[in-house]
């Protein structure tokens, strides 16, 4: 029989609308402003106490807050309005301390029931929906301290392996002194350093108290801006590569002047975490414990991490750093205890395996080296202002016994499991080259203005009425049946694009216009051909059926080469391309699903298995 589906067929149809409506039904529902609040300490949980506290700072602001959530170690509490979002931060920052990461959040909204069916809103852009903002700066004079610093072991190493024999290095500030008993062979260091150094340093010739012949070697400008270009671009690689261990879709992180970097996080739910693992300032050093006896202006004694009151000490020469790492991944061990299984590079190998070849039965610990805000508040012309400091706080997270060589491939242990997964994402990373501070953070609204968004949302309503009225008057009941067809299209591909983790953006939305167009598209060509067929003589069963058929290739071939087009666009394209091509390509699917199968169901639903003898496709027949 000519334009009946088979009952399978119409089931499917209807089950998949359905998951649709269902799968799109969680953008109808906007998330709240809200600050969340998480302990800094991995594995560390959130007390009664600390709720209370935030509570309280709330309410001593005057700041309305409601649907209070704990889940885990983390709190988050929902504002009555998005610009209460920074005071609320401040007071409650202020209140807990530093000992607690306090962050702004887009709390979901969505139906518990939804959520339970796996269904969620879609992923926005920043340019419509706005997102969180982090400014952070490269602490540039620490880094520098430290590259100059590093300077004093490469000239020993260096001055001893040209035999030129010195008295003392001393590193102050931003100069090193190289102290020297005679004059010749200040000479030869000098002459020395300007040849493997390429003229590094601005040196001056000195007598100092003691009558030692002293060189001093400054930095030049030049050198610095490499170091701090050097240390912009190795911690702008380090915070890619955090941001995508978050998995945030469409992020922004790039630099911004001298010494600051820009991220922007669109949709990102768990801000404090995000904030928590793009500041994390923490790396690795693996020494070897003192041997008794040992002088202690080469030791140095450190705390345990987790075990208050015992200390060990420890050779001040470190073997290697979490530099070398170029993999961990976290796990357990045969008895259930957390572990961090660490491969080094080929140097970071090759000292490991230099070392321990001699340190055999001795015990190696690994320092946990972690750099941590320190907020003070003084009071400045009768005004409280905080005052934040940098400070670097070393702990011994493991100390065992070398019980054969060790190689690139090693494990440590004495972790909780959560400090586990937070190092290894860490150190799969990269440590950051230079320390950052947060300089601010905040909400973002779309970047293009929230007007000209409304502006360009009420172009679209405007433009898809305009066609399906068209529709209806050029088609007349199959232009009823396209414009359902055509708000199908739309749930499915919002559907889709959910379900998959899309995201959307303002190109994006172009794509959708896009595929509002083609769907309408296709509808045409296939009434228009069924015109044809009645227009020859056909009966209008036999229009129906030869003008979905006929039309089929020519709508397929269109579409096809479009799709190409889209997925070519994707793979060489990026950011707002990118957003463009992934909704031209999820509609092409839909719209060729939604112009093919829905119409058509719905036209046999009306003239299917019928006597008809005529068909209200508007035009002369």
């Amino acid at each position: 029989m000519l334009n009946k589906y088979p009952l399978w067929k119409n089931l499917l149809i209807i089950v998949v609308i359905a998951m649709a409506f269902i799968y799109a039904a969680p953008n109808l529902y906007p998330p709240d402003p809200a600050i969340q609040v998480t302990p800094a300490q991995a594995g560390a949980e959130m007390s009664e106490s600390t709720l209370r506290e935030v509570r309280a700072a709330l309410d001593s602001a005057g700041i309305g807050y409601f649907g209070e959530e704990v889940k885990g170690s983390t709190a988050l509490l929902r504002l009555e309005k998005t610009d209460d979002q920074l005071p609320a931060k401040a007071v409650i920052q202020r209140r807990v301390g530093d000992e607690f990461i306090v962050a702004l959040n887009l709390a979901p909204t969505t139906p518990e029931w939804l959520v339970n069916l796996g269904a969620g809103p879609m992923t926005l852009g920043l340019d419509l929906s706005g997102g969180v903002h982090f400014l952070m700066e490269v602490d540039m004079e620490e880094y520098v301290k430290s590259r100059i610093s590093n300077y004093r072991e490469d000239f020993r190493n260096r001055l001893r392996e040209e035999d030129i024999r010195y008295r003392r290095i001393i590193v102050e500030g931003d100069t090193v002194r190289l102290s020297f008993r005679e004059e010749e062979k200040r000479s030869e260091a000098r002459a020395f350093i300007n040849r493997a150094y390429n003229n590094e340093f601005l040196i001056t010739e000195e007598t100092d108290v003691d009558g030692n012949s002293d060189l001093l070697l400054r930095i030049t400008e030049q050198k610095i801006r490499d170091f701090e270009d050097y240390a912009v671009k190795q911690n702008l690689l380090t915070l890619r590569n955090r941001v995508n261990e978050l998995g945030v879709a469409e992020p922004l992180v790039q630099r911004q002047g001298r010494n600051r970097i820009v991220v922007e996080l669109p949709g990102v739910q768990d801000t404090a975490e995000a904030k928590k693992i793009l500041g994390k300032q923490a790396n690795l050093e693996f020494r070897l414990e003192a041997e008794p006896g040992a002088s202690r202006f080469s030791t140095e004694e450190y705390p345990f991490r987790n075990n208050e009151g015992r200390t060990a000490r420890l050779e001040k020469k470190v073997i290697t750093t979490g530099d070398s790492v170029t993999n961990a991944i976290s796990g357990f061990d045969e008895n259930s205890f957390p572990q961090v299984n660490i491969s080094l590079d080929a140097k970071g190998g090759a000292m490991m395996t230099q070392v321990t070849k001699k340190a055999v039965q001795r015990r190696m610990a690994v320092l946990f080296v972690e750099r941590k805000p320190r907020t003070t508040y003084e009071m400045v012309d009768g005004v409280e202002q905080a005052k934040t400091v940098q400070v670097v706080e070393k702990s011994i997270i493991s100390l065992a016994t070398i019980q054969s060589v060790l190689g690139s491939s090693f494990r440590i242990t004495g972790l909780e499991a959560a400090e586990a997964s937070e190092l290894a994402l860490l150190l799969r990373s990269g440590a950051l080259a230079a320390p950052m501070d947060f300089v601010e953070e905040r909400t973002v609204g779309p970047s293009l203005g929230k007007e000209n968004i409304e502006m360009g949302a009420r172009s679209v309503v405007a433009g898809l009425i305009l066609v399906l009225v068209a529709m209806l008057v050029f088609y007349r009941t199959f232009g009823l049946l396209a414009n359902i067809a055509l708000t199908v299209n739309l749930v499915l591909l919002v559907a889709l694009m959910s379900i998959i983790g899309a995201t959307l953006t303002l190109p994006g939305i172009a794509g959708i216009v896009l595929t509002v167009g083609m769907a309408v598209d296709a509808n045409v060509l296939i009434f228009s051909r069924i015109r044809e067929e009645l227009r020859n003589g056909r009966s209008p069963q036999q229009a129906i059926h030869e003008g979905y058929d006929r039309a089929f290739l020519t709508i397929f071939d269109a579409n096809l080469t479009t799709l190409i087009v889209a997925v070519i666009l994707f793979a060489v394209g990026t950011g707002p391309v990118k957003g463009f091509a992934v909704t031209l390509s999820f509609g092409i699917l839909t719209s060729m699903f939604t112009a093919i199968m829905v119409t058509r169901a719905l036209t046999n639903m009306i003239y299917g298995g019928r006597r008809v003898s005529s068909l209200s496709i508007g035009g002369k027949v």
